[in-house]
């Protein structure tokens, strides 16, 4: 069995995956809890996270989908950084691998932890070490050429779009990670970097028992990169590498992952997008929202309750589940979102009163 856990963060993405052997995944970090607002519902990320990992302060990658502060948030207080001693110490946990998009090496623009964060990518790269780069731009060989180094004696710290990751693999893992996005043209200088587009975008896959379950991470990708990534992924017909069972929905929940128009009451997806939740998504399938509560009214910032109504009509035709974060298992007193990997599918497990009540996919098998 494997897990893939959500937090109650607010507007904010981390997604913790243990895998059945013991292997650990952080997809994104941000603890955005404020201890001196005793109203506050969001999770304190750093004790869930410590309480998860026990004595064993070790996770086998962290990776930072793109460098936003609700994607980073409290990484420089938790984690063992190789790049400057003030950051090791005991009581931190230890990163095996970092996964960055190219962008998180070149973007000059950052401000506090992500200036940090970027000495700890450069560091990594630097010493070809500890450190798995998506997108191979030209201004990285630039980059690499600069500190002296021979592109080539780095390649195997880079992966592109279109190809697994990796270190990973079904048969000794039960998982395999493929990497869709960031291309490389979108990290490939200061000028044109933007981050939600140069961001990691990854289909899991999972399998158990001959059972294969596949979960989408797409941090905060515009329809303009969803867009993209269909095209490409048609073009060279491997749509079975965008199927999926669970999909961890962009940009929490923000109608410009859908299209550029909001709509009035429901966001209409461009085509391709549309292909992806509807065509794409399997039976029972599950959409987690990482964001705040749905609002009632039309808001400026997301979660917009315009893109809620178009994910809610495609869990509806798909037999499954729209959640929120923060709304799990009620809006009072949220608590992680926990979803087992099993041979039988996903399960998601709801601490709906006491004792805990696990909901139950009743999906029919399916191998491969």
């Amino acid at each position: 069995m494997h897990t893939a856990t959500f937090y109650p963060i607010g507007n904010a993405d981390t997604c913790f995956i243990e895998l059945g052997n013991g292997r650990r995944i952080l997809f994104d970090y941000a603890n955005t809890y404020d201890p001196n607002d005793e109203k506050d519902k969001r999770i304190d990320l750093e004790k869930e996270i410590r309480r998860a990992f026990g004595s064993n302060k070790e996770t086998d990658v962290l990776a930072l989908s793109h460098l936003d502060r609700d994607h980073y948030k409290g990484v420089t207080e938790l984690f063992w950084l190789e790049h400057d001693d003030k950051f090791k110490s005991d009581n931190r946990i230890k990163v095996k691998t970092l996964w960055v998009p190219a962008s998180a090496i070149l973007e000059e623009n950052l401000k506090d932890e992500g200036v940090i964060l970027r000495a700890e990518a450069r560091h990594r790269l630097e010493k070809g070490e500890g450190i798995q780069v998506f997108s191979n731009p030209n201004a990285l060989d630039d980059w690499l050429k600069d500190k002296k180094i021979n592109p080539d004696d780095r390649q195997d710290c880079i992966t592109h779009a279109g190809e697994p990751v990796p270190g990973f693999s079904l048969a000794s893992d039960g998982a395999e990670f493929f990497v869709h996005s960031p291309f490389s043209e979108r990290c490939e200088d200061e000028s044109l970097v933007v981050r939600n587009a140069s961001a990691l975008f990854m289909q899991v896959t999972f399998e158990v028992d001959g059972r294969k379950t596949r979960l989408i991470l797409s941090a905060d990708c515009p329809y303009e990169e969803i867009e993209a990534i269909v095209r490409v992924t048609k073009k060279h017909q491997n749509e079975d590498w965008l199927k999926w069972d669970i999909n961890n929905i962009p940009h929490h929940c923000s109608y410009l992952s859908l299209s550029d128009e909001k709509g009035d009451k429901k966001t209409i997806p461009t085509d391709n997008v549309r292909w992806l939740y509807e065509e794409q998504g399997e039976e029972f399938g599950l959409l987690v929202s990482t964001s705040n509560l749905i609002p009632t009214e039309d808001t400026v910032q997301p979660p917009h309750k315009q893109a809620a109504a178009y994910y809610e009509d495609v869990a509806t035709k798909l037999h499954g589940e729209f959640l929120v974060t923060m709304n799990e298992p009620k809006s009072a007193s949220p608590k992680p979102l926990i979803i087992e990997i099993t041979g039988s599918g996903y399960k998601v497990k709801k601490s709906i009163s006491s004792p805990a009540i696990a909901i139950t996919t009743n999906k029919p098998p399916r191998a491969g």
